[in-house]
């Protein structure tokens, strides 16, 4: 996969997790936070099951011809935990605050991680991305408080479960794509952290909520659409995606879900955007420009000097 194609994948994703928003809020008049959360991973799960099989098998045939080393050691195992993890934590702090907050600045406040993946980036591995970046990421995060409405906007107690999952949604963008990349297995990489945060995420809603058949009923549509598009297709997609995009790029890119959100608000709830909306929608998608077409240009401008010199 080429990084353009990478890059493209990712704004899809950005697409479907934009319109998961409105899905995860209605959810939330049925079920608990928690169980919201595990049923739809677990749905995720059984989604790319199929192709974890697949695989695996493949895993097992190359090391069999090759005689290397098993396909998944214990350690591989910890890495995709952890990202399980990194997942509960975001996804149930989000969908937490989803309960007492506005889907809009949910939204709005989910896209404070941009800003950290770079910073992250740097202070675990001392890799400084293109200098686009850094504005491309303020620009973001700008675009996306004016299209949550900038006058609305009240810091409140949904709020602040908001803003801190932007710090395990930051650490898991970081790193998904490197546990992808050297393990060469994505599918079960994206199946295995869904499996652990779903797991997790139930074993704490039995303890804290109460779940009830008639409820699951009555949230079917949400979950379904959640697990199979929103982490089934969206997650596992990204977790591809990414073993060939830059980390810090993704973010941005990623945080694109703002500007869908609107738009499928616009569309399916009659929300309409005022100037500072469209604003913000500009400067997103300004952002999501810039980032991938200045270091492309610097590219093919170095390129040129270089074919210039030896002639």
């Amino acid at each position: 996969m080429s990084r353009v194609q990478a890059n493209l994948l990712l704004v899809v994703i950005a697409l479907i997790w934009g319109s998961a928003f409105v899905a995860q809020s209605q959810g939330m008049q049925h079920l608990g936070p928690m169980a919201f959360t595990g049923v739809r991973f677990l749905i995720g799960t059984l989604v790319v099951a199929p192709l974890m099989w697949m695989e695996w098998r493949g895993l097992q045939r190359k090391q069999r011809q090759q005689r290397q080393q098993p396909p998944l050691r214990p350690v591989d195992g910890a890495k995709i935990a952890g990202l399980g993890c990194l997942l509960l934590l975001g996804a149930a702090m989000q969908q937490i605050g989803i309960v007492s907050t506005t889907v809009t600045n949910a939204g709005f406040l989910t896209a404070l991680y941009v800003p950290l993946v770079p910073v992250l980036g740097w202070l675990l591995w001392r890799h400084l991305p293109h200098w686009s970046v850094w504005p491309a990421a303020l620009t973001c995060l700008v675009g996306a408080f004016l299209l949550s409405g900038a006058e609305r906007l009240e810091i409140g107690a949904g709020d602040l479960w908001v803003i801190c999952s932007a710090l395990p949604w930051a650490f898991h963008v970081v790193l998904v794509g490197r546990v992808a990349d050297k393990m060469e297995a994505p599918f079960l990489v994206a199946g295995g952290q869904f499996f652990v945060c779903g797991v997790l995420a139930l074993a704490w809603a039995s303890l804290t909520e109460p779940i009830s058949w008639p409820a699951l009923q009555a949230a079917f549509w949400p979950l379904v659409y959640t697990g199979v598009m929103s982490v089934g297709v969206a997650f596992t997609a990204q977790v591809v995606a990414q073993r060939y995009a830059h980390a810090a790029d993704a973010a941005i890119i990623l945080s694109s879900e703002t500007l869908f959100a609107a738009l499928f608000g616009y569309y399916l709830m009659g929300d309409r955007l005022g100037p500072a909306g469209l604003l913000g929608c500009a400067l997103i998608f300004a952002s999501m420009l810039a980032v991938q077409l200045i270091p492309a240009m610097a590219m093919l401008h170095s390129s040129i000097n270089s074919r210039l010199a030896k002639k």
